[in-house]
């Protein structure tokens, strides 16, 4: 009796109905589910750079929720170390330009998340390090730093600000776009997702959402001239936009199995 109710549950039928599509309908339907959403937001949203600060909210939220889990569960199995270590990183770099150059809202919310991260990273590494799973989370992230740094050394925004503060700007940007990909590496090998570890991927893919809603309102908004506000440069903002890009097709996938299941 109750598998048959849960079959008609139209939650379950529908996603039964698009599983059952190709490849190119599943995109299609993503990628218009993306546009009514966007346009709900538009609708909703007067000050765009709400979205924003929802979108540091959001993350801060999913950060909660990890201190949850090592706090009342003592384990920190199914946690990418590695993920949280990057996520330190460029939240370091992005909260040294915040004081310098935004003194706002911002410099807020990214200390906030630092400190609750980098207190993560210290649970991980040595108060529940006999339940990481370090087989599993070996997602070698040196190059993966090296890269960002490298690429934010050639490509990087030109404003007058020092050389120093566009650097570290540029790879927050890079670093920021793949630093999840070591904790879905580690959900891909463990076949089995914790669920407070989905419930924080979940978060950073509906923080990433609303951050690229904030890029396109405002792009459409200032008739692209928002573009060269993030600083000048010939390849500086397509990478920009090719970081956002990036970033939320990694999460896009884990979200959609998330609400899948």
């Amino acid at each position: 009796m109750g598998r048959s109710k849960n079959q008609r549950n139209p939650v379950n039928v529908l996603f039964g109905w698009v599983r059952r599509q190709s490849v190119k309908v599943k995109s299609f339907l993503g990628v218009t589910a993306a546009l009514f959403s966007l346009f709900f937001l538009w609708l909703l949203v007067r000050d765009h750079d709400h979205l924003f600060v929802a979108a540091e909210i959001v993350h801060a939220i999913g950060i909660v929720v990890l201190i949850y889990k090592l706090t009342r569960q003592k384990t920190c199995s199914g946690l990418s170390l590695r993920s949280q270590e990057l996520t330190a990183i460029f939240l370091s770099a992005r909260l040294f330009c915040s004081v310098f150059l935004e003194h706002d809202i911002h410099t807020v919310l990214d200390t906030a998340t630092l400190i609750a991260t980098l207190w993560v990273v210290y649970m991980i590494r040595y108060k529940l390090n006999t339940t990481y799973n370090r087989e599993l989370d070996n997602l070698p992230i040196h190059y993966m730093v090296a890269a960002c740094a490298l690429l934010a050394l050639f490509i990087k925004p030109y404003t007058i600000h020092y050389v120093l503060d566009r650097f570290l700007w540029a790879f927050c940007v890079y670093l920021e776009s793949v630093s999840v990909l070591p904790q879905l590496h580690m959900m891909q090998k463990a076949k089995m997702v914790e669920p407070f570890t989905a419930h924080y991927v979940f978060a950073l893919g509906v923080a990433r959402f609303f951050g690229c809603a904030h890029w396109i309102f405002q792009v459409i908004a200032t008739g692209g001239r928002y573009i060269f506000l993030i600083g000048s440069g010939y390849f500086w903002p397509p990478m920009v936009l090719l970081a956002e890009v990036v970033q939320t097709f990694i999460l896009a996938d884990f979200c959609y199995y998330y609400v899948k299941r």
